[in-house]
């Protein structure tokens, strides 16, 4: 069961993980930007904390543990729709138009958000931390080398 400073601190990590994912969006124009990712980072880990929270709220009534972890493991289900929910979200974020789909990066990096937010609410931080700092600085300099714009002028000359 977490305390109350575990909880305030894995949110406060989620949160500034969040908004450094979300800056990177924003900075380059993109719909989902620091608030989104800030709340996307940060709910997802309330709600892993809630569901591991649970059996140990359960079984504050019944007196054993084991027997409510061992009778429902439904609890873990809460943080595998986290990947639902967003995927949902991410969805949304996605705009086909004649030429290409747009937004498929936007709704993986509140995917990834996502999947940050559960690992800093089930405690793994340092490496919500390297995994942040890994995708934004992956963002960046994919966006320096400007593949995808080298590609589309390849395949155009293919067309020709």
């Amino acid at each position: 069961m977490f305390i109350f400073s575990q909880m305030f601190i894995r949110l406060v990590i989620a949160l500034g993980l969040g908004a450094l994912l979300g800056l990177e969006r924003e900075l380059v124009g993109k719909e989902a930007g620091t608030r989104t990712e800030m709340l996307v980072c940060a709910g997802a880990a309330m709600f892993s904390m809630i569901a591991l929270s649970l059996p140990y709220i359960i079984s504050a009534e019944t007196g054993n543990l084991t027997e409510v972890i061992a009778g429902n493991g439904g609890f873990l289900q809460i943080i595998a729709n986290i990947v639902v929910g967003i995927g949902f979200l991410g969805a949304g974020l996605i705009i086909k138009t004649d030429e290409r789909a747009r937004g498929i990066t936007t709704a993986a990096s509140v995917w990834t958000t996502a999947a940050i937010g559960v690992m800093v609410g089930i405690g793994m931080i340092e490496f919500a931390v390297v995994a942040a700092f890994l995708i934004v600085a992956l963002l960046y300099l994919l966006r320096k080398m400007d593949i995808a714009d080298r590609i589309e002028k390849i395949s155009q000359k293919d067309v020709r």
